[in-house]
């Protein structure tokens, strides 16, 4: 975890591959409870700490995590999160290149709770949630292409089902179609900017969280 931004109401963080938001059945410590204790002993707190979640980035993403440090922030945060006033901007690494440079997909979702994973449709279906994102390819290695990601709805697993249903699964996600995992079990999925007007100053926010120092990621630091 490394803080990229804080003040009186938000903190914001860049959480690594390995570390879950909230807790789960895992029972590993989440980053919620490691940012409470981040905060307990940097303002020396008795008691307890507050911090709200926001909003979750699958473990294995890696990138920009928002936190809400009081209660006004958190509401303000989640109605701004839930009318999209908060923009968020991606980077996916990927073995197929995509047969335009840049589009926008458009898919209807499909939610299978058992296998925790989405299917992504042409077309609408019974149950289905439409999901928007607009995708762009911005550099290039030896074996690899990098696309960076604008959010247009937050469904689940949405950037991972779309790009592969396009077939451009992300490098390391098994779930969706890639052929071999990452050795640290990360897929190359960067949360890489937050954009958004502070809830509470107002002011204009915009944090870009640097890329994991891995070699597939470094072959892409001139992007």
């Amino acid at each position: 975890m490394q803080v990229l931004y804080e003040d009186n109401h938000l903190i914001i963080v860049n959480k690594s591959s390995s570390e879950i938001v909230q807790g789960d059945k895992t029972g590993d410590t989440p980053l919620s409870e490691i940012i409470k204790d981040y905060l307990k002993e940097k303002y020396n707190k008795p008691g307890n700490v507050f911090l709200g979640v926001v909003h979750r980035l699958d473990r294995p993403v890696s990138g920009l995590v928002v936190f809400a440090k009081t209660s006004k922030a958190l509401s303000r945060l989640n109605e701004m999160f839930r009318t999209g006033n908060v923009h968020k901007t991606y980077w996916a690494v990927v073995k197929n290149c995509p047969s335009k440079n840049e589009d926008e997909l458009v898919n209807w979702l499909i939610r299978n709770e058992k296998q925790n994973k989405s299917y992504a449709y042409d077309t609408e279906k019974a149950n289905a949630k439409k999901a928007i994102l607009d995708y762009k390819v911005i550099a290039h290695s030896d074996n690899y292409h990098l696309l960076e990601i604008c959010l247009k709805t937050g469904r689940h697993h949405q950037i991972r089902c779309q790009l592969a249903h396009m077939g451009c699964p992300i490098k390391g996600d098994l779930k969706y179609g890639s052929q071999r995992s990452n050795p640290d079990g990360s897929i190359c999925l960067h949360s890489r900017k937050v954009e958004f007007i502070h809830p509470i100053s107002k002011k204009a926010i915009q944090i870009i969280a640097p890329t994991p120092k891995t070699d597939i990621w470094t072959a892409f630091e001139d992007a």
